[in-house]
């Protein structure tokens, strides 16, 4: 007989409806085991409501307005696109709302997982309390309550209205002429780009030398020249000074490369990193650790107590909703192993990740700045995106891609796109890297024509003719001639 919700002993509570906390609670309850979920606010965490899910809607109509723009690329007459703000806005919250069902309460209840919509507080290391009042008791917690936008501490911010990625998707309700975007990472060039060919005038402003201060110097000379073409006003090694209002308008004075200089616009979007949900878990009373980044977890992903783990951006790394989820299969495999030394650590060597700007950029492993940091010697193999025949079909030459391999080797240590599709290429890679086959493998793989994907085989390739020495091929040219000869 099924136990009243909320009575007992669970095996398990995840404190977080996003990615890790569904892939917890639905894989828990589908093994047989007693699982609840709690969310404080909307079921399907950031990803579903706030990040991936409507950023990419609106990336989606930002991109076929270029296009029509762009149309005397493709033989037609240039298009100035007519387009209703609104209704570009609505058209995302409906394909989110198509999306919606699969995180939701309903269908989390009908797998066999208790529910509690409600915030959650620890009150001792195998107790949590809700908001509502009630206690539940578990033999395993997952604290999967992700993270959020941070506030830069620029004098006057706490005074001036903002957007974050939380409010901007569904609080946005009028186009504004301008917009001032505060951060140089995936979210805000992603919607710095979005905005512009949604007809907003947008100030990017970034602290370091560059957006996306991961990547490689030429990959991100290529995307902001894009950008920069486009029309988005990229600021980079910024310092804010001072943030205020008049007239209605919000004016940002920043340093720009040591020169003062003052940035007006009508709407702000906050983008500069994220911060871990922690303060109302009550994780002292847990006796979990934390620090800056979120929760201190060992390789398993167990925090300070050992019943208590943490998946997703809580746990202080990558974040991404695809590490969430691995992580949080990496949880569930972990739980229902019955001893400790059976338990599998979390493996995060080979990550794979996009920014959907156009051209997208997408990495897995090292690319040349992080190699060389950690003194990692490597070859290196580059093929341009003008050299694809679907590329040049698609009028979409603008990339490259760059591999690289353990030096004097084929063995693949990292890989950097960036172009169209970019994401979606990637993948090849990624599973070649995982399971250790080289570019030699790739370049003798069939891959169909014209596609995108060719571009690994063309690698490959490239690869291979470095193994053509001047010994070896005076060999086969002497083959050759003697072949003839019969």
């Amino acid at each position: 007989m099924k136990e009243e919700k909320g009575k007992g002993i669970y095996n398990v509570i995840a404190i977080g409806a996003g990615t890790a906390g569904l892939v917890t609670t639905a894989a828990i309850a589908g093994l047989g085991g007693r699982a609840a979920l709690i969310e404080r606010n909307k079921m399907g965490g950031d990803c579903l409501n706030f990040g991936c899910v409507p950023s990419k809607g609106l990336i989606a109509s930002a991109k076929l307005l270029q296009n029509m723009r762009d149309a005397e690329k493709w033989g037609i007459d240039r298009q100035d696109p007519s387009f209703d703000f609104g209704r570009v806005f609505a058209s995302m919250r409906n394909q989110r709302a198509v999306i919606e069902p699969n995180d939701s309460k309903d269908r989390f209840e009908g797998l066999g997982v208790d529910v509690f919509e409600a915030a959650a507080r620890f009150i001792s290391p195998y107790e949590i309390e809700l908001s509502t009042g009630e206690v539940l008791r578990a033999k395993h917690f997952v604290i999967s309550a992700g993270s959020r936008a941070a506030v830069p501490a620029i004098p006057g911010i706490e005074d001036i209205p903002y957007f974050t990625n939380e409010t901007i998707f569904d609080h946005l309700n009028d186009k504004p002429k301008s917009m001032i975007v505060i951060g140089g990472g995936p979210i805000g060039t992603e919607l710095s780009q979005v905005f512009n060919r949604l007809g907003v005038e947008v100030h990017q402003v970034q602290r370091g030398p560059q957006i996306l201060e991961r990547e490689d110097q030429d990959v991100i000379e290529l995307l902001q020249e894009v950008l920069e073409q486009e029309g988005v006003h990229l600021h980079c090694n910024t310092i804010s000074q001072k943030i205020y209002q008049t007239g209605g308008r919000i004016h940002l004075e920043i340093e720009e490369d040591g020169e003062p200089h003052t940035i007006v616009g009508d709407t702000l979007l906050l983008a500069a990193g994220r911060v871990p949900n922690l303060k109302s878990l009550n994780l002292e009373a847990a006796g979990v650790k934390t620090n800056q980044r979120g929760i201190i977890v060992n390789k398993k992903l167990q925090s300070s107590q050992p019943h208590i783990w943490a998946a997703g951006d809580i746990a202080g790394g990558l974040q991404f909703t695809h590490v969430a989820d691995f992580m949080a299969r990496t949880v569930v495999g972990n739980i229902t192993k019955p001893f400790s030394f059976l338990h599998s650590e979390f493996d995060d060597s080979v990550v794979p990740w996009s920014t959907y700007t156009a051209p997208e950029v997408a990495r897995v492993g090292h690319n040349e700045k992080t190699a060389r940091k950690a003194g990692v010697e490597y070859d290196l193999f580059q093929s341009e995106f003008a050299d694809l025949d679907r590329a040049i079909t698609d009028r979409k030459t603008d990339g490259f891609i760059k591999v690289l391999t353990a030096k004097g080797t084929d063995k693949i240590i990292g890989v950097t796109i960036v172009g169209e599709n970019g994401g979606d290429i990637l993948h090849e890679f990624v599973l070649a890297m995982k399971h250790g086959i080289g570019l030699s493998k790739v370049a003798a793989t069939i891959h169909a024509y014209p596609t995108y994907a060719e571009v690994a085989r063309k690698i490959g390739d490239t690869y291979n003719r470095t193994r053509l020495t001047p010994r070896a091929k005076n060999i086969l040219t002497w083959l050759f001639k003697q072949r003839r000869s019969k």
